[in-house]
């Protein structure tokens, strides 16, 4: 009885092995709308050369100065493009933003349940130093990087319970429930680290010795805070796969650090470095004018793109006691004046943001649709009456600079919120305190946008003082809330999820390092940020974070700036790239230098043969 009993359950749990096998998708790629754009068989990226040269250098240039080369903490100023060391489970494209195809793992494995995800790592990946990526140090990662690494890791893996390691290149990583369509994806982002490399260092230090990674490129040069120099690694073990044929073609990277904007754009035009992508519609109208420009050895391009723009702003921070009430925050969204600074100042260059999600299907237009409705209906008595009835829209002018009634309106909030002007002084009739408070800066360019603001909070009687900080500080002060207002900006996805909370939710606003910069506490927010995290369907996401769009902005937690749907790119006539762009990025790791190019420069003497080749 007992053999007949143990036979018996050996054949039920053989069978139900079986059904589970079936219930479970083994992938070359993962996507949150359907099938990826990549099938299992594809050879390269569209928007690559897959026969591009390799060789060369490429010259490009950062502002203010780094300390550390450990970017997986909150410490220090990380150098720029250490992203080209580290490797991921999986890598996104940037014209399919759905999705992430296996690198490191050759396969993963979702169930139908979506209750945990596995990966399958190949055996050829490779640290540098030659020794294999195995589950080990997947497992190591995933746990140093939620105890001793950045608060926003312990935000964004909160849902993954645990893992198991099932040999020595198989693991899977158990989630919550499996409501959360978005983590098998982001685990997929996980960076994978050499357990034998990290187990005798101090990881929550900062340090300015090359780590050991596993991407394209290693540290080769370090000038602390001045330069840092990537070489590529000529066996790179993924360099023949199909996601990366056509990329990283360069030989080796330098990115030269400024202190200004303005040293740093001279720099460029005496050839000093050889690419950077222009952030000013002043400068791009006019710093470029150079006989080098004039002889056709700087292009400037303009290379259009479909990237959500997100919203970039002036940001209150809700921890000071006068920015607490809305009706405040959205008086002095009467004070600036976009329309008088398009046309005067960015050449008419921009577009008025008023979604936190613009550029995308996902931001909220005209009144909520009917799916819009069902989702805030519930929290109706929490929420302003405009997110039901009206349009949002910020403030505008007629762009003459004339801003009176902007202004007449703007006293009539602070009015009924308790603030009077008296001896020319805006005050709190309840405790008698002055509005006054500082803008920090980390870019002498933005003083110019500033400075008409000022001066119009002015005439109402508001003392806002502008103060302009090197990034270090810039940087420290935004990773402890330390500021009145800042120029903040919220970069957003097609495929928004589980990032949300470190924007916007209650937990985030008193970590350290997140990106709740507002200091947002709402339950309604976290309510909202919970249902576009599970939203089962493309459209179900769509509504919820329209609505959580809608919430944000009749919360006038900021007052938008503006936009542009270009990339704006200058360099040194020496690079050849695809004649196909990816609609979501520049694509610069798929150009490459030309060489007949950069042999014109050298004759012409623009260029030595070491800044138009490298050495």
């Amino acid at each position: 009885m007992r053999q007949l009993f143990v036979a018996l359950c050996a054949a039920a749990l053989s069978a139900t092995l079986a059904v589970a096998a079936d219930d479970v998708t083994q992938t070359h790629a993962l996507s949150l709308l359907g099938e990826p754009k990549y099938g299992p068989d594809f050879s390269h990226l569209n928007y690559v050369n897959p026969d591009a040269p390799k060789g060369g250098e490429i010259r490009q240039v950062a502002i203010g100065t780094f300390d550390s080369l450990n970017p997986f903490i909150l410490k220090g100023n990380v150098a720029t493009g250490l992203g080209l060391v580290y490797e991921t489970l999986a890598t996104s494209t940037q014209d399919d933003p759905s999705a992430e195809y296996g690198l490191i793992a050759e396969s993963m494995q979702v169930p139908a349940d979506n209750a945990w995800v596995g990966f399958t790592l190949r055996p050829e990946a490779r640290f540098h130093d030659g020794s294999p990526i195995i589950a080990d140090d997947v497992l190591f990662s995933f746990e140093i990087l939620k105890e001793q690494g950045h608060p926003f890791f312990r935000t964004y893996y909160a849902s993954v319970t645990g893992v198991e390691k099932l040999g020595e290149r198989q693991l899977r990583f158990l989630f919550e429930n499996g409501d959360n369509k978005e983590l098998p994806m982001i685990m997929g982002q996980l960076p994978v680290l050499s357990k034998a490399h990290w187990e005798a260092r101090e990881f929550d230090a900062t340090t300015l010795d090359p780590w050991m990674g596993s991407g394209p490129y290693r540290v080769l040069e370090v000038d602390p805070g001045r330069s840092i120099t990537y070489q590529r690694v000529d066996d790179y073990w993924a360099k023949d796969l199909p996601i990366n044929r056509g990329r990283f073609n360069f030989e080796r990277v330098k990115y030269d650090y400024y202190r200004d904007q303005t040293v740093a754009l001279e720099a460029f035009k005496a050839g000093e470095y050889d690419l950077r992508v222009e952030n000013s519609a002043k400068r791009w109208a006019t710093g470029y004018d150079s006989p080098a420009l004039n002889r056709g050895y700087i292009v400037k391009e303009e290379i259009r793109h479909s990237l959500p723009t997100g919203m970039q702003a002036f940001v209150f921070n809700t921890r000071r006691d006068f920015f607490q009430d809305p009706r405040v925050r959205q008086a002095l969204a009467y004070a600036f004046d976009f329309e008088w600074s398009n046309k005067t100042l960015f050449f008419d260059a921009y577009t008025r943001t008023e979604s936190y999600f613009s550029n995308s299907e996902l931001a909220a237009r005209g009144l909520p649709s009917e799916g819009e409705l069902t989702i805030l209906e519930p929290f109706r008595e929490q929420l302003p009456e405009e997110v039901f009835t009206a349009e949002y829209h910020p403030p505008s002018t007629d762009g003459s600079g004339n801003i009176r009634g902007n202004l007449r309106e703007a006293r009539r909030l602070l009015n009924a919120a308790g603030w009077e002007v008296q001896d020319g002084k805006l005050v709190n009739t309840g405790t008698g305190e002055a509005m006054s408070f500082e803008m920090l800066l980390v870019s002498p360019d933005f003083e110019r946008v500033v400075l008409p603001f000022q001066q119009n909070l002015a005439r109402l009687g508001i003392d806002m003082s502008i103060r302009t900080v090197d990034p270090a500080q810039y940087q420290r002060r935004l990773d402890d809330f330390d500021f009145d207002m800042v120029v903040g900006s919220f970069g957003q996805s097609l495929s928004p999820g589980n990032e949300q909370r470190d924007f916007w939710s209650s937990g985030a606003a008193d970590t350290p390092g997140s990106r709740n910069l507002i200091g947002i506490k709402d339950p309604v927010v976290d309510a909202l940020i919970e249902l576009i995290i599970t939203a089962p369907d493309r459209q179900t996401l769509v509504d919820r974070t329209r609505a959580l769009d809608r919430v944000l902005l009749w919360g006038h937690y900021v007052i938008p700036h503006f936009h542009i749907r270009d990339f704006r790119v200058a360099y040194w006539n020496k690079f050849g790239h695809p004649d196909v762009t990816p609609d979501y990025g520049l694509g610069l790791w798929t150009w490459w230098v030309d060489r007949e190019k950069a042999e014109v420069l050298i004759e012409a003497g623009a260029l030595t043969r070491t800044a138009s080749i490298g050495q």
